[in-house]
């Protein structure tokens, strides 16, 4: 007898279909899993075969052959467990096949019956949807998960004997809803606990924006992770579109927390500086999302920037400019996307204290040169906005808590903005003026005759590259944007060319 049971596989955030094939015949005792199945799959069988005595079946008289096709597609994991068991089953008339049609099977078995959760459910609930599978039976804690998908009716198990009863019976399984979810990030933060630093707020509100990248440098103790820590309360709500893709890469690295759903806030990363170019990047025999993934549609806080391992810091270049990542290992190809806001924070020198009136700096000039060397130029260059974050004054420090500005009324004016742009993006792929190609910029960026001088002598002076150009027209822009005027006057071109002045003295 043969049974055709639906279920998927993952490459990369990306889910294919896959059919299992079960055949059945009576002979020895032996069961056979081809299909280009890694250990994982291979080890389905004695998961089955114990469930399946379990529930008081027996088939050690059966020759059993599983096929998971197509064959040249690597199957990996264990959520072939449930749909390889149901297979086997229907083989042994415990329900009939028909029920399994155009329904798809993921989830794990234990060895008493019980079906555990998997990574991945939500891309591969999708990928069956564009194939025309009407129904998905997942496991209980990946419910909510695959309920974002639009189009497939999703139903929960939480046993493979329930499972059995549903099929076999007019019993229906529970069907579950799609939920919301968050992501772990800091709690009950807000900018009205930041005293002074006015300058580098206004810095921060224009990278929250138009998703330019930036850079503080302070003394220590001058509050650069505390502003960077509170920048996802001022980020712009998240689409539909962008929380989907982001809960699919949570999905592929196992990071959603049971029984929730569809993300809703910006992912918050901020890995330590010990941390290697695979943990940033990805990697892995088989490839899972780095940290450069993880942030796609949020933010990664880098903290004592120049600590980093160069080679590191280089692995944010290619990431940063074409918002996706490809990795390559013997198992294949993987490109997960990329697209985050990067805030980093350094100090100005090793001790800390160049250029801080209050302490005397024990570095020498060469001293100052080599930190600031540790960081190359070109992944400067890659960077908008440069702001120094400066000891802050007692006077600040004593100022009441009414007199500064809350993240909620930052968040308004940051929404509006964006809403700005995306009218004016709307048909292309492009969001925020941070992600505007070469003519984009030329459309978009026209700035008055009185600025062009005013750019000619930013460039000679501060040594800047076309690159650095453009970035400058691309925050022009986004401050524009913030003030509601449709064209960029030169008042936006200078406060622009400020947040560059810090590349003189790097």
């Amino acid at each position: 007898m043969n049974v055709r049971v639906f279920s998927a596989a993952l490459h990369g955030i990306d889910g294919t279909l896959v059919d299992v094939e079960v055949d059945m015949v009576p002979g020895v005792g032996r069961f056979d899993i081809v299909g280009l199945p890694e250990a994982a799959v291979k080890e389905s069988k004695v998961r089955v075969l114990s469930t399946l005595r379990a529930l008081g079946y027996r088939a050690s008289s059966r020759w059993i052959t599983v096929n998971l096709a197509p064959a040249d597609v690597r199957k990996r994991g264990s959520l072939y467990d449930l749909p390889i068991a149901l297979g086997v089953l229907a083989c042994l008339n415990a329900f009939p096949s028909k029920a399994l049609e155009d329904r798809m099977f993921l989830g794990e078995l234990s060895l008493d019956g019980r079906i555990r959760p998997v990574p991945g459910v939500l891309p591969m609930v999708a990928a069956t949807r564009e194939l025309g599978i009407t129904e998905a039976i997942v496991p209980t804690e990946n419910g909510a998960e695959a309920a974002v998908v639009k189009g497939v009716r999703c139903f929960a198990a939480d046993t493979l004997a329930g499972l059995v009863h549903c099929l076999s019976s007019d019993d229906a399984l529970p069907r579950v809803q799609s939920a919301q979810a968050t992501i772990r990030q800091p709690s009950g933060l807000d900018y009205a606990d930041v005293r002074g630093q006015a300058h580098a707020k206004r810095a921060l509100e224009i990278a929250a924006a138009g998703r330019h990248n930036l850079l503080m440098m302070g003394p220590p103790g001058s509050g650069k992770t505390m502003l960077a820590r509170r920048l996802p309360t001022i980020l712009p709500w998240m689409t539909y579109e962008e929380s989907l893709e982001t809960t699919k890469i949570y999905s592929v690295a196992g990071m959603l927390r049971q029984r929730t759903g569809l993300m809703t806030r910006r992912p918050f990363r901020a890995p330590h500086h010990t941390g290697s170019a695979a943990a940033v990047a990805g990697g892995g025999s088989i490839p899972r999302p780095g940290e450069v993934s993880m942030a796609h549609n949020g933010l990664m806080f880098i903290d004592e920037l120049p600590e980093w391992q160069r080679g590191v810091l280089e692995v944010l270049r290619q990431p940063m400019e074409d918002r996706s990542i490809t990795i390559t290992r013997t198992a294949g190809s993987f490109t997960y996307p990329s697209d985050f806001l990067l805030i980093a924070a350094m100090n100005p020198c090793p001790c800390g204290y160049w250029g801080d009136p209050r302490h005397r700096c024990s570095c020498s000039s060469a001293d100052v040169a080599r930190y600031r060397g540790r960081v190359s130029g070109p992944l400067m260059d890659r960077i908008d906005l440069h702001v120094e974050v400066p000891a802050v004054p007692f006077r600040d420090l004593t100022r009441p808590y009414a007199a500064t500005e809350s993240s909620a009324a930052i968040r308004e004016r940051v929404q509006v903005a964006v809403d700005r742009q995306a009218a004016r993006f709307e048909g292309s792929d492009v969001r925020f003026n941070g992600r505007m190609g070469t003519r984009q910029v030329k459309e978009h960026c026209v700035v008055p005759k009185e600025s062009i001088r005013l750019l000619e002598t930013a460039m000679d002076r501060l040594g800047l590259s076309a690159r650095a150009l453009d970035r400058i027209l691309k925050v022009s822009r986004t401050i524009a944007d913030l003030e509601g005027s449709d064209n960029i006057r030169s008042v936006h071109v200078s406060e622009a060319i400020q947040y560059r002045l810090l590349d003189r003295g790097a």
